[in-house]
């Protein structure tokens, strides 16, 4: 029994109703522009229906191409309905016919309907081809189980099924996505080389996964692997590559293989050159970066939004913010049109050098222009109210934020909390922390620094070495900060000893101390004449090089 929904329709044959979907055809399947909207998907429906009304009925081979269509316009609810009722009105599908509709069940996450249909070809006698299987593990790993594709793929070649590179490439894909890019490797070594070759698509899946996770030693080996393999590395084996010594700072190697990418015939694309001007500006360097921008433009390819983006933010970090608004202002002469990123980049640089009216009108000018501000946007606007003195306005912007479904992160209420313990308000900062648990956000560890720190300003020492001795027993890593914060905290209330003890207990607990911390200490044995105890804080600090 099968276990799909029919609908039905009268099977009364028109002539003007075969004309109507010979025409539609011919317009589908022309060389002729076709544009799809909405009255087109009626007209494949309308199509469907007149053919099932002809006599002689149309092979099921012209049904597939507007079941094709349909699936080409994301209306999979639409063509796994016509799908029935080719079987209800006594039309056989074919294996072309059941792909199309494991592919549609696929999409709207349907995996058992989806696997109920590979059975029923088995029932039938066809045999599921490649596309049948690979859509199957596409299907799986769309829809989260990466783990159930990897067992199915072991199914199928146990069974003496065959695979070809696209169904390889998608699992791969999956494992990568997933963060399983160990897995994803065994699976490029498992491949029965004799028949299916290994190609550039799954050997880039790879190195990009394992440059995202900055196994850099392991992705360049991947790719000397490739070369070896007589593999031609293309333009995105490079821009992973690139990508990934860009993030770990070795720009001297990231640029080794920009230049090298030349001798090899492969251009660099919009995103090599962004990934190098990302890089460069996060590290101040702007003028380089706008070098490497100069040579991306003398070959031809137009920087997009990213490109500027990461630019500005370069201007931004170095304080030159006016810089920033330039290129803002400049970007839509160009013909590219600012997106949220670059609105809460210029905003973010603005707040930082409290420019706050001005930050405030680009708000405004971005929800004028129907750009949805995202949380990024509201914490940078927050952060610098709260930090300009404007606590009333950063919370109305906060409820603002709520209202609009917009969620606030931890940052978000970092920057609410700072300014409750700068004001005074620590127990309606301890509230905010219980809120933010509630809501099932993780404080981290500016949240704890921030509150211990409120705690120890306030004189509530108690309270704060609670919470410190908490975070020790529940393994949280404790950085230097909130060390500093803590000896702060006992050297206001004249706990000099205890100061020091904890000082001496900083790198037993993997912690090393910095000026901060010998400077604390230091200056408050100085204050009470210590001066034995101080000078002796100070020869060692002197000797670990931190004066």
């Amino acid at each position: 029994m099968s276990f799909l929904r029919f609908t039905f329709r009268s099977s009364s044959s028109s002539s003007s109703s075969s004309s109507f979907s010979v025409s539609f055809l011919r317009r589908l399947y022309s060389h002729s522009p076709f544009h799809v909207n909405n009255n087109n998907v009626d007209n494949a429906v309308s199509s469907f229906h007149s053919m099932l009304r002809m006599n002689p009925t149309p092979s099921i081979v012209e049904f597939c191409k507007i079941l094709t269509y349909l699936v080409k316009m994301k209306h999979y609810p639409t063509a796994i309905s016509l799908s029935n009722q080719l079987e209800f009105n006594g039309i056989m599908p074919n294996v072309v016919t059941f792909n199309i509709l494991i592919n549609c069940y696929c999409h709207v996450g349907h995996m058992t309907f989806a696997f109920s249909l590979l059975a029923k070809i088995l029932k039938l006698g066809y045999q599921p081809n490649v596309i049948t299987l690979t859509t199957l593990i596409k299907g799986l790993c769309f829809n989260g189980k990466v783990k159930e594709a990897l067992h199915f793929h072991d199914h199928v070649v146990a069974h003496g099924f065959h695979l070809n590179q696209v169904s390889y490439g998608t699992l791969i894909n999956g494992l990568c996505k997933i963060g399983e890019t160990r897995a994803a490797l065994q699976v490029l070594r498992r491949i029965d080389r004799k028949l299916v070759k290994p190609d550039a698509v799954m050997y880039n899946t790879i190195i990009d996964s394992l440059c995202k996770d900055k196994l850099l030693i392991d992705a360049k080996d991947l790719y000397s692997e490739m070369i070896a393999k007589n593999i031609s590395p293309d333009v995105f084996t490079y821009t992973s590559l690139i990508y990934g010594f860009c993030i770990v700072g070795q720009l001297k190697e990231a640029f080794d293989l920009f230049h090298e990418m030349p001798l090899k015939n492969i251009n660099p694309d919009v995103y090599t050159f962004t990934t190098l001007v990302d890089a460069l500006c996060k590290e101040g360097k702007v003028k380089e970066a706008k070098n490497v921008l100069a040579v991306m433009m003398k070959a031809g390819v137009e920087p997009d939004v990213a490109t500027y983006s990461s630019l500005m933010d370069g201007y931004c970090l170095i304080n030159e913010v006016n810089k920033a608004k330039v290129i803002f202002n400049s970007m839509a002469q160009r013909g590219v049109m600012p997106n949220v990123n670059c609105y809460s980049v210029v905003i973010n640089g603005l707040c930082k050098i409290k420019m706050m009216d001005e930050a405030m009108n680009l708000f405004k000018e971005m929800q004028n222009n129907k750009i949805i501000p995202d949380t990024v946007t509201y914490s940078s606007l927050i952060d610098g109210l709260c930090k300009s003195g404007r606590i009333s306005h950063a919370w109305k912007l906060f409820d603002q934020m709520h209202d609009r479904g917009q969620p606030a992160d931890v940052i978000t209420y970092n920057s609410l909390l700072h300014a409750l313990c700068k004001n005074h308000h620590v127990d309606k900062g301890i509230a905010l922390v219980k809120k933010i648990k509630i809501q099932g956000i993780q404080p981290d560890m500016s949240t704890y620094n921030i509150l211990i720190d409120g705690l120890c300003k306030e004189g509530r020492l108690r309270n704060a070495q609670e919470i410190f001795q908490d975070l020790l027993i529940k393994g949280y890593k404790v950085t230097v900060w909130t060390y500093n914060i803590m000896i702060n905290g006992l050297c206001l209330e004249g706990l000099l000893d205890e100061a020091e003890a904890l000082l001496s207990k900083m790198e037993d607990n993997g912690c090393i101390p910095d000026a901060v911390t010998y400077e604390t200490i230091i200056r408050s044995f100085f204050e009470n004449d210590k001066n034995e105890m101080a000078e002796k804080l100070l020869r060692e600090m002197i000797a670990k090089g931190l004066f």
